[in-house]
């Protein structure tokens, strides 16, 4: 018992929101008499938030760095809006037209991190003229009106499918195995991770806590893959979302750049004095948020299939708030990239459970304003008893 307060008190932020999901999960699974939990409705989650999910990736390298951008929702809807000339004005084959949105993307971050890093403006004023400056360009863009279709391959990025090869009719089959395998990659990684924590002697939870954590998240897994298998299977989506959940997990917890944004973030002037090249890492993470706002525009854009002025309202908001709610600390230093998925999770079946119980837009605002302001506040709480 013992080692089961001190592993959750350690954890305190990522386990918390990971209670809270599964509570809020049950308790619209309840309100809403099971229809949140069907393969249907769990797919359409995935689709409903994948762009706010790569937002969040991009939101927490910035937050961490003690900055903030408010201008990630016009940024996409302007790379939705260069898309759509590309691909349907000027029928450009659409692998090319996202390589040239993306690298516009990266340039419009470069942009903003050039005043932020260099000039030393404060992010709040970059991004927020950011924010009106490519709101302004979107609608020059499109000249008020949408564009539409999109090539049908670009469609599938965001709306389309892994095939089933093994060609199974009322189960997708690939999901079922790949559930399989991730279970035990993970196996595999947690053991071998215990074993070198063993050999370095650092403490470790005791084995049948141990075992019962991988128990669990194996059977979550399987669970969460059965239920995409009854459906149409694993979504195109989810796979770039998990690529990027792995690269970004990787760089901020086994590289030198990730130390250095969460040493800029922990304190500038002592980073800058051991070394880290501060300003050229601030001007890399809004270079970075650039390019995952790009990304967010065009699965927005493919899974609507049109280019609108009014694309990417409010995305910078939630983005925000699902790095605020996954545990990022609103100081700066302090932050994980799957405390950030969590916390656009909570939002994305708040939402997905407010609208199946028939609850209003002005009431939802309310709702998730109050848990955003609750999750600071237990920042704020667990810093001061911290200290």
């Amino acid at each position: 018992m013992e080692s089961l307060s001190k592993l959750f008190k350690s954890n305190i932020r990522q386990y918390g929101m990971i209670v809270a999901l599964v509570l809020i999960m049950v308790l619209f699974q309840i309100l809403t008499d099971g229809i949140l939990l069907k393969s249907l409705n769990i797919t359409n989650l995935i689709l409903q938030n994948s762009y706010i999910l790569v937002l969040a990736i991009g939101m927490l390298l910035v937050i961490i760095t003690g900055h903030i951008d408010l201008s990630v929702g016009s940024i996409a809807a302007f790379v939705g809006a260069i898309s759509a000339i590309l691909m349907v004005d000027m029928h450009m084959p659409y692998p090319l037209a996202i390589i040239i949105s993306l690298v516009i993307g990266g340039l419009v971050g470069a942009w903003q991190g050039f005043w932020v890093a260099y000039v030393r403006i404060p992010s709040f004023i970059v991004t927020l003229a950011g924010m009106l400056i490519f709101r302004g360009l979107t609608m020059v863009v499109l000249d008020g009106q949408s564009v539409s279709p999109f090539p049908a391959g670009f469609q599938r990025i965001s709306s389309g499918f892994i095939p089933d090869w093994f060609g199974g009719s009322d189960v997708h089959f690939l999901t079922i195995v790949v559930g399989l395998a991730l279970s035990l990659i993970l196996i595999f990684t947690e053991w071998r991770n215990r074993l070198t924590q063993q050999r370095y002697q650092f403490d470790v939870v005791s084995a049948p806590l141990f075992v019962l954590k991988l128990v669990a998240i194996v059977a979550i897994i399987n669970v969460f893959t059965y239920v995409l298998a009854t459906y149409e299977g694993i979504p195109n989506i989810l796979i770039i979302l998990f690529i990027l959940v792995i690269i970004y997990t990787f760089v901020m917890n086994k590289t030198v750049m990730g130390r250095h944004i969460y040493a800029l973030g922990g304190n500038e002037k002592a980073a800058k004095l051991s070394g880290v090249k501060t300003k050229r890492m601030t001007f890399w993470v809004f270079v970075n948020m650039g390019v995952l706002a790009a990304l967010s525009g065009l699965l927005f854009a493919a899974r609507l299939n049109a280019a609108t002025p009014k694309a990417g309202v409010n995305f910078e908001l939630d983005a925000i708030a699902a790095v605020f709610i996954g545990g990022a600390s609103a100081t700066g230093g302090i932050g994980t990239v799957i405390g950030a998925i969590i916390g656009g999770l909570v939002m994305g079946v708040m939402n997905n459970g407010m609208s199946l119980i028939g609850m209003g837009i002005d009431r939802q605002q309310v709702i998730k304003g109050l848990v955003l302001l609750a999750a600071v506040a237990f920042d704020i709480y667990n810093k001061n008893k911290a200290s």
